[in-house]
């Protein structure tokens, strides 16, 4: 301590005035000359003033790079609050009085601060990008070829900042859209792969690798080439499931329209549910897997090939049954046909070989077709002959009825034959009406149809017309019955006056008018047939021609009587004596 006390005075009387005297001292002992002493002065002098200028230049420059330095970061704030989007910052002095050095370190730490902020920002915006890059590059299907990311420092505003992160949140919206419709897609092909009976995988990794399951969720592949492989795959698959749907029904159609035809056992048809199951089902109601797989359809493929070549052997069969059926149609409708010239011409045409099977069943068919409409077209008239001949031969009955003396006796069922008789008296009164309605239905079929109306090969109308006429003749018979009648009763009472003895009575004889006989099947239900009875004395028949036969023919009574009439005819037939 006491050794720097002791530098202090020497330092200050170290002065350049004390040098100056100690250096004067000196030349004054030397005897330096005053020329010398001057030239030394100058030179300390010139020395003196070398030294200050630098220490000038040095201050001059320290100044201007402090400056310098002030003005950097003033600037360098200004950016930054620019960058950052704001026009103040809280840290940063309002007023710039001081000294250089005291306005730098009044920046500093504002300005530290903001390079803090900046590196932070820096790092929040490169996070965003790169997450906005990524999804980017996986969309465009370019993830192998991501760019150097480079985030723009001169703007890293909250503005811009939430714009980067708008853009991110569309970008994952279309992300989680995309990768929803690649799920689709894939389950939509799994489904398919499944019904078609192909290989999924080798399937849906045609289209893109990370589509196999044993890929994440997120890794799977979301870009357009993607979505559009995928959909044209998915279309590919749905037009393949419709052929082969189309297809597949149509092999069903034939196996069971085969099986119908030869009457295949249920046991034979079961094994082939698989495929007849869709026959009638649409394109996406087929949701089994493997029902529309290509073994199955070449297996029903061949079946219906094993069919047609056994349908072949038992042509003959077949066709004979669908004319079975046709003349069983007609039949019903009481149509004649020949059946056995029908039956030799399908014999021919199959031994020929002129004609396929196929199109001479769908001929037959066709034709039973026509028929079915031909009996459909024929049923309302031939239910109106049917009640019709119901009604003629209760009429029959009740005439048989009216003739038996013992009707009235108290034995077994007769109180059920009275009320059939009733019943049979109000049938017997609706038959003109009924023939009126007949004759009417049947003349306006005809004239639709331009062609004659027949029953069993007999007109319809020819037999109404005699049925008419010999309803008539029963009315005459019956009137010139009465008048014999009275004559015999006059005669008898002449013969009484006179006391003459009557000739024995015997009864007199009745006509029935043709009717229905029971001769083969009338609409399937009582079996009855139209006849006119031709071989009776003293009617008219009918040819099968319409035409009218004047042989006589005997009529038998099917008109309608009045209880009177029926009582006047048997008191008549009982009591009154023949004519001598």
């Amino acid at each position: 301590m006491e050794s720097i006390e002791a530098e202090k005075p020497l330092s200050r009387q170290n002065t350049c005035g004390s040098l100056l005297q100690q250096l004067q001292q000196i030349w004054d002992e030397v005897g330096e000359s005053d020329e010398e002493r001057d030239k030394i002065l100058l030179q300390l002098d010139q020395e003196c003033l070398d030294v200050y200028k630098r220490k000038v230049d040095l201050a001059v420059k320290s100044r201007a790079h402090l400056l310098q330095t002030l003005a950097d970061a003033r600037v360098e704030l200004t950016n930054l609050l620019s960058a950052f989007g704001e026009k103040t910052y809280v840290g940063i002095p309002e007023r710039t009085s001081g000294t250089i050095k005291e306005q730098l370190e009044a920046i500093a730490p504002a300005l530290e601060k903001l390079w803090e902020q900046k590196d932070e920002k820096i790092k929040e915006f490169s996070d965003v990008q790169s997450q906005i890059q990524k999804i980017s590059a996986e969309i465009s299907g370019t993830s192998d070829q991501v760019d150097n990311l480079t985030v723009d420092e001169s703007d890293l505003s909250l503005k811009k900042l939430d714009e980067f992160h708008a853009q991110l949140q569309d970008l994952q919206k279309e992300k989680s859209d995309r990768l929803h419709k690649v799920l689709e897609f894939v389950s939509t092909v799994h489904d398919l792969c499944a019904v078609l009976g192909m290989d999924f995988f080798t399937t849906v990794t045609e289209v893109h690798p990370s589509l196999n399951d044993a890929t994440g969720v997120q890794s799977k592949s979301i870009s357009n080439d993607t979505l559009a492989g995928l959909a044209k795959t998915v279309l590919a698959l749905k037009e393949d499931k419709k052929q082969r749907l189309q297809k597949l029904q149509e092999l069903a159609t034939q196996l069971i329209d085969l099986w119908n035809l030869m009457d295949t056992p249920h046991e034979e048809r079961s094994l082939f549910d698989h495929v007849t199951c869709n026959i009638s089902a649409s394109v996406d109601e087929v949701t089994i897997p493997g029902a529309l797989a290509l073994d199955l359809i070449e297996q029903a493929e061949v079946e219906v090939e094993r069919l047609d070549q056994l349908k072949a052997s038992r042509m003959k069969e077949i066709a004979f049954k669908r004319q079975s059926e046709l003349e069983e149609i007609f039949a019903h409708a009481h149509v004649e046909i020949d059946s056995e010239a029908a039956r030799e011409k399908i014999l021919s045409l199959i031994d020929s070989g002129n004609v396929e099977p196929t199109e001479l069943l769908a001929d037959m068919d066709s034709q039973i077709l026509k028929a079915k409409e031909e009996a459909f077209s024929r049923k309302e008239i031939l239910d109106k002959v049917e009640k019709w001949m119901s009604a003629c031969e209760e009429e029959s009955w009740l005439e048989d009825y009216n003739r038996d003396e013992n009707r009235y006796n108290a034995s077994r069922g007769a109180h059920l034959n009275l009320k059939r008789a009733e019943k049979a008296r109000i049938l017997v009164n609706k038959i003109p009406a009924l023939v009126d309605s007949l004759v009417a239905k049947t003349r306006a079929w005809e004239q639709d149809r331009g062609i004659t109306f027949t029953y069993d090969g007999v007109p319809l109308l020819a037999m109404l017309d005699e049925y008419a006429m010999l309803r008539q003749d029963r009315e005459e018979e019956k009137k010139r019955m009465r008048d014999q009648k009275k004559f015999h009763e006059q005669f008898s009472k002449d013969q009484e006056a006179f006391g003459a003895t009557p000739s024995p009575a015997r009864p007199l004889s009745t006509k029935k008018v043709v009717g229905p006989r029971a001769n083969g099947g009338a609409n399937g239900s009582s079996g009855r047939r139209l006849s006119l009875n031709s071989h009776q004395n003293g009617s008219r028949s009918i040819n099968r021609d319409g035409k009218r036969d004047t042989r006589p023919v005997a009529p038998v009574n099917y008109v309608a009587m009045s209880k009177e009439d029926a009582a006047s005819h048997i008191s008549g037939t009982d009591t009154l004596p023949a004519t001598p």
